[in-house]
C-alpha cells in the first residue's frame, strides 16, 4: 500500500511540474539565455521578443502554431517587451495591470504589491486588473499600479530608468 502511495504522489508530482515547466517554455517561441546579467530572451512570432529576468514568473496564452502571441502573463520579476509597430496588438497581464501596445518597447516590473510599467518607445494603455480606468503612456512616462490607488502618470527620474533598464543589460 505504501508503494501505491509513494509511486502515485510522485506520478502527480512530476505531471505538476512537466505543467508548470511547459507555462514558462513559451511554445513555439526560439529562447536563448544571456548572462551579465541572467536574463531569458524569447524570440516570438509576429515580431514580439520578450526579455525576461532569469527568475520572472512567465507565460504566454495558448495558441496554435506559427500564430502571432497577443497575450502573455506576467506574475513576479520583469520583463522587457519589443513589438514591431504594425504587428497587431499584444497585452501582458499582471496581477494588478494589464499593459497594452500597439507597437513599442516597454518594461513591465512586478512585485507582490504592485505593478510598474516604464515606455522607451511607442504607446502603452495601462489599466488597473479589472478596472476600465486607462492612461496611455508614451515614451519617458510610466506608472505604478497599486490596487485601490489612481493610475497616476510620471516622468520617471533618469537614476529610476537606468536601475531598471540595468536589469536588462541596457
Amino acid at each position: 500500500m505504501k508503494k501505491l502511495v509513494v509511486f502515485t504522489m510522485c506520478s502527480l508530482l512530476t505531471v505538476l511540474a512537466s505543467q508548470s515547466l511547459a507555462a514558462q517554455t513559451l511554445s513555439d517561441c526560439a529562447r536563448t539565455e544571456l548572462q551579465d546579467p541572467a536574463r531569458i530572451v524569447y524570440q516570438c512570432a509576429g515580431g514580439i521578443t520578450l526579455e525576461a529576468e532569469a527568475a520572472t514568473a512567465l507565460g504566454i496564452t495558448e495558441r496554435t502554431a506559427d500564430e502571432r502571441p497577443t497575450d502573455a502573463e506576467l506574475s513576479s520579476d520583469g520583463l522587457y517587451i519589443e513589438v514591431t509597430p504594425g504587428s497587431g496588438p499584444f497585452q501582458i497581464r499582471t496581477p494588478h495591470a494589464i499593459a497594452a501596445v500597439r507597437g513599442t518597447v516597454y518594461v513591465v516590473d512586478v512585485t507582490t504589491t504592485m505593478t510598474a510599467v516604464f515606455v522607451r518607445r511607442g504607446e502603452v494603455s495601462v489599466s488597473h486588473a479589472g478596472s476600465s480606468e486607462e492612461v496611455v503612456l508614451t515614451p519617458g512616462l510610466g506608472v505604478d499600479v497599486v490596487p485601490g490607488e489612481p493610475l497616476v502618470t510620471r516622468r520617471w527620474p533618469a537614476e529610476r530608468v537606468e536601475n531598471l533598464l540595468q536589469r536588462f543589460g541596457r
